[in-house]
């Protein structure tokens, strides 16, 4: 058995947001739960969900995150956020460099 670990399937969402990702310039990684992002020196790593398992307020459903994306979540001292869209990656990413001051 290999030690790496692949996803079994992407989301919907996954290939357009890598795309536009690139397009603007954010080197991107994948097969990593599901991207790695880094700018200006800091990785991010999203883990991405199709539109159908957010909330009407725009959330994730809790129900929706696997047992092992919840301990990512409460273990992880880097950067990891569960999104769904281009516009929540590069709002966090934002908000990020602002409070960092970058």
């Amino acid at each position: 058995m290999s030690k790496n670990r692949y996803a079994a399937n992407i989301d919907k969402n996954q290939p357009d947001i890598v795309k536009d990702l690139r397009k603007l310039g954010y080197s991107v990684g994948l097969n990593h739960n599901d991207l790695l992002v880094g700018s200006r020196g800091l990785t991010f790593w999203y883990e991405l969900k199709s539109e159908n398992a957010l909330d009407k307020n725009g959330k994730v459903r809790e129900k929706k995150v696997r047992d092992s994306q919840k301990k990512i979540r409460a273990t992880w001292n880097g950067h990891y956020q569960i999104v769904s869209s281009l516009d929540q990656i590069l709002d966090d990413m934002k908000e990020t460099f602002k409070r960092l001051g970058i």
